[in-house]
């Protein structure tokens, strides 16, 4: 009955994985793809999109049965065996089955509770999820350990933004705190200009754009930023 159950599940996960794979090659970092606003949508209310900056897991092209049913199996039937459960938390993530791949995260958060890699993982599974109260828990959890982290400290400030009851505030303090350790941050200037737009501040806005084309006038993020102000 076990087993019946493990291939029904692992059947699911690879007609998952064939679509998910087919569409998704592209790495956060690389891709910085956003969705422009309306065109004549209110300026205030226009939803702003943000670059992301955390990193997409390397996915191969292919998945073989075999090889996803002994990762469930192994993660299932040895539930102290750290890295197993890491697989099977990757294996769902790449997947976009964020529930199951935060189950076998906490799992492995239990047996190393310090392992900063993981703590990351686990604000980036509820970053992706749209749980963006819990995914902050776990990046200030992060940012505890290593708080010069700009990637971590920049989706800190995202989820500030992206959260049903935003906090422009806040997230404009977590971008600026990213900038200190690294000023030349494109996907943080980018951000802090968009909640800068989104809190109505048009004119510091703006200001961000100039620096952000100073660090690097052949960036995309300059072009995207300056139709959001627009």
């Amino acid at each position: 009955m076990q087993k019946s159950i493990t291939f029904g599940i692992v059947g699911l996960i690879v007609g998952l994985a064939i679509g998910f794979f087919a569409a998704n090659s592209i790495n956060r970092n690389s891709a910085q793809t956003v969705s422009q606003p309306p065109p004549n949508a209110p300026t205030q209310t226009a939803q702003v999109p943000n670059i992301l900056v955390k990193d997409q897991p390397a996915t191969s092209g292919g998945v073989m049965l075999p090889d996803i049913s002994a990762v469930i199996d192994r993660a299932n039937s040895e539930p102290t065996n750290f890295d197993a459960q890491i697989k099977a938390g990757d294996l769902y993530q790449q997947i976009k089955g964020f529930d199951k791949a935060a189950a076998f995260y906490e799992r492995a958060h239990q047996l190393k509770p310090d392992d900063y890699d993981l703590i990351v993982k686990l604000g980036n599974v509820y970053f992706d999820a749209k749980q963006f109260e819990t995914a902050a828990d776990w990046y200030e959890r992060a940012l505890k350990i290593k708080p010069g982290d700009s990637n971590v400290r920049t989706d800190l400030g995202i989820t500030f933004v992206e959260r049903a009851a935003p906090d422009f505030d806040r997230a404009v303090s977590e971008f600026q705190t990213a900038l200190k350790t690294n000023p030349k941050h494109e996907p943080t200037l980018y951000n802090l200009g968009a909640a800068y737009f989104k809190r109505g501040n048009t004119e510091e806005a703006n200001k961000i754009l100039a620096e952000l084309e100073a660090v690097n006038p052949n960036s995309q993020l300059v072009g995207r930023l300056r139709q959001i102000i627009k």
